[in-house]
């Protein structure tokens, strides 16, 4: 079965290709899984190169979808053929946060999804939309499900409300179609107008070039009406923490995701207590909130925004590519 691991030293030129034992079959209460698509997360980055802590020897990637190949005794919610996609926090079922690590996810703290077959509990997937291809589902795991917490689970999103999204990664386009879908109004900051350009065509309402717009944060406070915005999903942290604190209306929510521009820094304190702001920092979802997720995506039928796709043989290109930071969406892994 052809494996990918992390080598020593930890960095992309050291992703391995390899051979690694079949995983069998499936027990009671689990699934066999033919794995045939991933997506990138900068988490991923982090685990390959070592920022994330010692990986070596870890097959990586935390998003993993494909068709279950057989399913073990008491297993009644899959069947042979269908599609499924894995789970970020495979412990955590349902109810408030419980887990504030990684030890448990795939790809980091366990093995990931950078092979070509699982044996996994069954509690380890759900449903993938129907529809979707394996890359497409596998979008959902990390990047879809963070979207989806910070709008609707943690914000109660509503039609007409206004959103602030920073950059066009991930999570910000996965944010931006949820929005949307959800009859809210959204702006959308970049440094590249073409991706600003891009965002419009998916419906973005307002965009910012926060390179020669600085004081970005009072230019969207203006556009929304002078009230701030009711929506920020944070992927920047300290760095840009400031200007979305700016521009989120008092009483408005602030979900706190990524931290792109640093892991510490200054928290603007007095002017977050001005706003009376909700600054909530999330880490993707529950499996419950990831069956709301998909059920929404079928009703909905919006599709995951894939940039560009990668062989498995050629991982450590995909991690590149995501360096480079000239991806729009997600970075997909198809084998």
């Amino acid at each position: 079965m052809r494996t990918i691991t992390v080598g020593s030293p930890m960095d992309l030129d050291q992703l391995t290709l390899g051979e690694s034992a079949d995983p069998g079959q499936p027990g009671a209460g689990e699934i066999r899984v033919a794995l045939h698509g991933s997506s990138l997360n900068y988490h991923d980055l982090g685990v390959v190169t070592g920022r994330m802590g010692e990986a070596s020897g870890r097959i990586p990637l935390a998003d993993g979808a494909g068709l279950v190949e057989a399913v073990g005794a008491g297993v009644t919610e899959f069947a042979v053929g269908d599609m499924v996609v894995s789970c970020f926090f495979p412990d955590w079922q349902d109810g408030t946060p419980t887990i504030g690590d990684f030890s448990r996810t795939p790809g980091d703290g366990i093995d990931g999804f950078a092979r070509e077959a699982v044996v996994l509990p069954s509690s380890a997937f759900t449903h993938a939309p129907k529809g979707y291809d394996a890359v497409e589902a596998a979008t959902i795991t990390t990047a879809g499900l963070t979207a989806w917490r910070a709008l609707v689970v943690d914000g109660k999103l509503k039609a007409g409300d206004t959103v602030l999204l920073l950059g066009t990664g991930g999570v910000s386009i996965w944010a931006l179609q949820i929005a949307k879908m959800m009859g809210a109004v959204v702006a959308i900051t970049s440094s590249s107008d073409a991706k600003l350009e891009r965002a419009k065509a998916l419906g973005a309402d307002f965009c910012v070039n926060y390179r020669t717009t600085p004081s970005w944060g009072a230019v969207i406070k203006d556009w929304a009406g002078g009230r701030g915005v009711d929506h920020v999903v944070e992927v920047g942290g300290p760095g840009t923490l400031a200007q979305s604190i700016e521009a989120v209306r008092v009483g408005g929510h602030i979900s706190l995701i990524g931290v792109l521009t640093g892991g510490a820094g200054e928290v603007p304190t007095a002017a977050l207590m001005s706003k009376q702001a909700r600054l909530q920092g999330l880490i993707v979802g529950s499996r419950r909130e990831q069956q709301e997720f998909v059920r929404a995506l079928e009703a909905g039928g919006i599709k995951p925004v894939v940039d560009r796709r990668f062989p498995l043989e050629q991982l450590a290109d995909a991690f590149r590519y995501e360096t480079g930071g000239e991806h729009f969406g997600k970075i997909g892994i198809e084998w």
